[in-house]
């Protein structure tokens, strides 16, 4: 029986992927396991979405080849994911370290070039026409959130962004696999299901219909065993009237939305080609709050793209003060070559992008401290998520993603375990955390 471990870089795209290649490798007879030391073969799913990304991965390849060597070359290197897709035919000459070379579509090939049935080194096939099925996964993290992926690729082609030309035009599954699967990680222990795709709220639209995505989030919750549905990727201008009435009347459906926005200013919205605009961005804010009382809402933002001068960046500031997002996430652009915002006028320098950077997040962290400060004294319900010897339990509310988004820190009851759903009352907060302690009922 052939061992493999899988190292997954990136976005929780890339994990699904990768459980996806897991139960491929399972059911072909080989067993998946956590220490790459005595594995067969090491798979490296890596990313290729911005510089930083790509140098995580590119270390990680090095790091699993180390191994490879120790072993006198017993081991077998696979390298799969954005980063292979994209520059496939590149890394097939600067990479001689790998045995294999993967693209995002090729995971079902697995099986065969594990057990030597596969010729050829290199598979980065083009993208699939409708969504490719690979027959479920195997659960490589924690069974009690899990993330779904209800579509694949992106037609929206933002100018900063290289994921249309890795992933291909955007390709939703077919609802009754995306309940299928959602029943079989529900039976496995899934109580948090977490919605994903590169734009979540076009669910449906290629293939003609309208208001998909409130109906599939409306039959998730008829599984047994899910109790939050929470919604990550949504673009500001696909946010519909009847998604807004699913979020507010269904119990199941976290009152938490996650909209990358990227920016405020419509001099900038417009050089990313995103479709919306200042005042439509601040419009579907207002109405979210208004309609969903209590809504979390998480965005994400670029600084320094190029044509951010001082007045676009200080009316980027003054625009996060008046909004104050509950959650918010920056990054500074990465030029990315293949994409038309690399050849754009007005390139940032790298330090001032940082400068800019800086000052988002610091202002952010005293808008976050001063939302957290609101909820002391509230009692919550939390999804624990570790637990220590002495007592000590990390969860989060529903106001928080994994990974992501804030914690809660409290003294838990005996016997409490990952997984569980608690009541705490929060008692301090602090700029990202919150400390409260287990209420029992």
């Amino acid at each position: 029986m052939k061992k493999i471990y899988i190292r997954t870089l990136g976005c929780e795209k890339n994990t699904v992927d990768s459980e996806n290649a897991a139960r491929l490798l399972t059911d072909a007879g080989c067993s998946v396991i956590d220490d790459p030391s005595e594995a067969d073969v090491l798979i490296v799913n890596t990313c290729g979405f911005i510089g930083d990304a790509k140098m995580q991965s590119i270390e990680a390849i090095f790091e699993m080849n180390a191994l490879k060597e120790e072993s006198r070359g017993s081991k077998t290197l696979i390298v799969s994911g954005c980063l292979t897709q994209r520059y496939a035919e590149e890394l097939k000459k600067s990479l001689p370290e790998a045995d294999y070379i993967l693209g995002v579509n090729d995971y079902d090939k697995l099986p065969d070039i594990v057990l030597g049935k596969e010729q050829g080194r290199v598979h980065a096939s083009a993208c699939e026409k409708a969504y490719k099925e690979l027959g479920g996964r195997s659960l490589l993290t924690r069974p009690w959130t899990r993330s779904i992926k209800i579509a694949e690729g992106c037609s929206n082609v933002c100018s900063y962004c290289i994921i249309p030309k890795i992933r291909g035009r955007y390709r939703s599954r077919r609802e009754e696999d995306i309940l299928k699967e959602a029943a079989e990680l529900a039976a496995a222990g899934c109580k948090e299901l977490v919605i994903i795709a590169q734009d979540v709220t076009f669910y449906g639209r290629d293939l003609g219909k309208k208001n998909a995505l409130p109906q599939l989030l409306r039959k998730i919750s008829a599984i047994e065993g899910i109790r939050w549905i929470r919604l990550m990727y949504c673009y500001e201008d696909e946010i519909t009237d009847e998604l807004i009435e699913e979020i507010r009347a269904n119990d199941k459906v976290c009152k938490y939305i996650d909209i990358p926005i990227q920016h405020c200013s419509d001099d900038i919205l417009k050089a990313m080609d995103r479709k919306s605009t200042h005042s439509s961005i601040v419009g579907t804010v207002t109405k979210l709050r208004k309609q969903i009382p209590g809504i979390t809402i998480r965005t994400t933002l670029i600084t320094g793209f190029p044509g951010e001068r001082i007045p676009q960046f200080e009316e980027l500031l003054d625009f996060i003060e008046e909004m104050r997002f509950d959650r918010l996430g920056a990054f500074a652009y990465s030029r990315e070559e293949g994409t038309k915002a690399a050849e754009l006028k007005g390139q940032v320098r790298s330090d001032v992008k940082a400068r800019r950077l800086d000052r988002i997040m610091t202002l952010q962290q005293r808008i976050s401290l001063e939302n957290n400060t609101k909820l002391i004294g509230r009692t919550m319900d939390v999804l624990v998520e570790e637990t220590e010897d002495d007592g000590t339990c990390t969860g989060r509310t529903y106001m928080d993603a994994p990974e992501i988004d804030n914690s809660v820190i409290f003294k838990g009851a005996p016997g409490t375990v990952p997984g569980d759903f608690v009541r705490v009352k929060i008692t301090d907060a602090f700029d990202y955390d919150l400390t409260g302690e287990e209420i029992l009922s």
